[in-house]
């Protein structure tokens, strides 16, 4: 078992619909060193592939991305979800459902942000069905940048997203992917 399974079971709570609640340490309140940890391993995880740019999306992933682009020296850039009144007509657009929030996000990069030289190493924290994976595998493309690797604190493997990124050729890493959640029990397996 690894740093991040332990922390999950040590204080995760699962909630009906198959929700992992993981919000004390890594997407509302942030434990700095579970964030270091989780940036040294993708680091590790990566280690021989070209890092340019370290891409995430609002707002969860930022912490783990701005850990993990300070060990490459490299920007952070971050997809937003929504437009602003200072947003430009120079974008790179697509759209990411998302699991969490029942809804379909509008996500962009500003065009000067990613570029075709580009080597993007994508991370988040939770990858579910793999819409914000997607989106973001979409702008680098747009962009006619590489992606070189997917990073997810959490994957949950019960759901198709990690299947689908790996049969798609992508190199992902999942610190931690649950195959199996119960909410009664509030037990979690972890795939080995």
């Amino acid at each position: 078992m690894n740093f991040l399974e332990e922390k999950i079971l040590e204080d995760g709570k699962i909630y009906e619909g198959n929700v992992l609640k993981v919000d004390n340490f890594l997407n509302h309140q942030i434990d700095i060193d579970i964030m270091r940890q989780i940036a040294y391993e993708f680091k590790r995880r990566f280690k021989g592939k070209p890092v340019t740019k370290v891409l995430t999306i609002e707002a969860s992933g930022i912490a783990i991305a701005t850990m993990l682009a300070d060990l490459y020296d490299v920007p952070v850039v971050f997809a937003k979800k929504g437009i602003t009144v200072n947003s430009t007509d120079d974008k790179y657009m697509s759209q990411a459902y998302s699991f969490t929030h029942k809804h379909m996000n509008n996500v962009f990069v500003s065009r000067p942000y990613l570029s075709s030289g580009d080597k993007v190493l994508i991370v988040d924290d939770f990858l579910a069905d793999g819409e914000a994976a997607k989106a973001l595998i979409d702008i680098v493309n747009q962009a006619g940048g590489t992606v070189t690797g997917i990073g997810v604190a959490i994957e949950k493997g019960v759901q198709n997203g990690g299947k689908k990124l790996r049969e798609a050729g992508y190199h992902l890493e999942s610190i931690a992917i649950i195959d199996e959640m119960d909410y009664k029990t509030q037990t979690i397996k972890f795939r080995q």
